[in-house]
């Protein structure tokens, strides 16, 4: 219970925001300080080096700030930031015309470590290998996504948010958001299942 419920962290975060509007910045301050490491950690996704993500993470803070003034409140604040942080993202991407990439993927990932942790636990050399295996299959299952599927796993696996808070940030309906994470994971399940086979197989 320690971050409390999303209706009263829904209403303290815009209870900051009024205060940053009324000319109060040092409620910025505290708004940052409570979204920058997951604004960083979502912009990592995205962003592979670490000096970059953090110029990109604060551009998206810097973004958020001079669009608060336009921040009516319609959707939660960190839907609204991580929209912007994501765009960010995307744009410093373009911008360098690189390919977006990802570091360690969000929860799908961890699904399959978790029916898997016993083989991490073990950690004797093929346990490490069929391990290391996975967690590069899917990194590339997900490098191979197009950058809308990568975008709605990553916050759906990652951050856990619903699937009506991705539609808001993706500003798509619900549908389509949903389709999106069942494409995404039918990829990645695709990529695996051979690994997951033929670790059964090994151990039987």
């Amino acid at each position: 219970m320690g971050e409390g419920s999303p209706v009263s962290e829904k209403s303290n975060d815009l209870a900051l925001v009024r205060k940053v509007q009324a000319g109060d910045n040092r409620a910025f301050d505290l708004l940052v300080l409570k979204y920058q490491h997951k604004i960083a950690n979502l912009v990592s996704r995205f962003v592979k080096d670490s000096h970059e993500v953090q110029d990109v993470t604060q551009e998206a803070f810097i973004k958020a700030y001079k669009g608060l003034k336009n921040f009516r409140g319609d959707s939660a604040f960190y839907t609204w930031l991580y929209r912007i942080a994501i765009n960010t993202a995307k744009n410093h991407l373009v911008a360098a015309s690189r390919r977006p990439t990802d570091g360690s993927v969000d929860s799908d990932e961890a699904e399959y470590f978790e029916s898997a942790s016993g083989l991490r636990d073990i950690a004797d050399p093929h346990s490490e290998l069929v391990t290391d295996q996975i967690t590069e299959t899917v990194k590339t299952a997900i490098n191979g996504l197009p950058a809308e599927l990568k975008t709605a796993i990553t916050l759906r696996e990652l951050k856990g948010l619903s699937y009506d808070e991705i539609a808001e940030i993706m500003e798509c309906p619900i549908g389509t958001v949903r389709s999106r994470i069942f494409r995404a994971r039918d990829a990645i399940d695709q990529q695996l299942r051979p690994l997951i086979d033929n670790t059964g197989s090994a151990e039987a």
